[in-house]
């Protein structure tokens, strides 16, 4: 008998084929006889659009999957029912619209975890781009994340839940774990306050997940809408607002040098303004995105 039990956590939003693909490579996983594993999908769409591919896959699989609704659209509030219902002593977390190429990506954060005596460990995301993806949106860069030697413990701002597995306990040692009031973010507050008590994170290279990378998310619109999202609700303090106060003015009139320089230099720019600027309307209680997701 196994004397772990692993709940693979996926909160998700109107992507039912993506949740499909996913869950199918999930399902799939090699435990290497050293855990069991569940499944807990936590649909954030009160319209419940996620249970028909649910439910049929999980009537053609032995692996346990359970399905919850949060009608509250809050990912912070999504993950934390995702945690609530989770069972076992680890909780493992990737998103919907990730994939994976290996069976052994849940073994090999699980057996990092061990060599390392953990509390949890990450691996990194990969874009994955589909055909006639732009050229400017490759060579900017935009969704492109660093990725670390294994064995490194990683600080907070390195931690992701799109990729990561926890110790359970670990992971409810201040009750929920997920702070609502954060839209975006919330899994740097997470490893700022479990990191800030002493808790370890281990990098894993070798727990490759991929994030595909749709047309939608081409759209320029789409990305200075999440980048004023982002800026507005990820935590900050006085140093970040000063930051801010400068970057706003001194990148408004690069702007036209940095179009001369072509596109993905003139819209890393403004993704960066954006940033900004969502950071200071926030601080005078301006929320120009109201929506609590950037979906187009």
């Amino acid at each position: 008998m196994a004397d772990h039990h692993i709940s693979v956590c996926v909160c998700t939003y109107k992507r039912p084929d993506l949740l499909k693909r996913l869950l199918g490579q999930l399902v799939k996983q090699n435990t290497g006889g050293l855990f069991t594993l569940s499944i807990v999908i936590v649909d954030n769409d009160r319209e419940r659009s996620a249970e028909t591919v649910v439910s049929e896959l999980a009537a053609s699989t032995i692996v346990p999957i359970k399905y919850v609704v949060e009608s509250r659209q809050n990912i912070a509030l999504a993950r934390n029912k995702a945690v609530a219902n989770a069972g076992g002593d680890y909780v493992a977390f990737i998103d919907d619209d990730e994939f994976l190429t290996s069976s052994t990506w849940l073994l090999t954060l699980f057996n990092t975890v061990q060599k390392f005596g953990a509390d949890g460990a990450c691996g990194p995301v990969k874009p994955h781009y589909e055909d006639g993806t732009p050229h400017w949106i490759v060579e900017g860069r935009f969704y492109d994340r660093r990725s670390y030697k294994t064995g490194l413990v990683i600080d907070w701002r390195k931690g992701i839940t799109g990729n990561t597995l926890f110790n359970k306990q670990v992971l409810l040692s201040s009750g929920d774990p997920f702070r609502p009031e954060f839209r975006t973010g919330e899994d740097q507050d997470l490893f700022r306050r479990l990191t800030g008590k002493g808790h370890r994170f281990i990098w894993c290279h070798e727990a490759m997940a991929y994030e595909t990378v749709p047309p939608v998310r081409w759209k320029r619109t789409f990305m200075l809408r999440r980048a004023l999202l982002r800026g507005g609700t990820s935590p900050f303090g006085a140093q970040q607002v000063l930051r801010s106060v400068v970057a706003v003015p001194l990148y408004t009139a690069a702007l036209p040098f940095a179009l001369a320089l072509g596109q993905s230099r003139f819209m890393t720019l403004l993704v960066k303004l954006c940033d900004h600027l969502g950071r200071l309307l926030s601080l005078v209680g301006v929320h120009p995105i109201r929506e609590p997701y950037v979906t187009e």
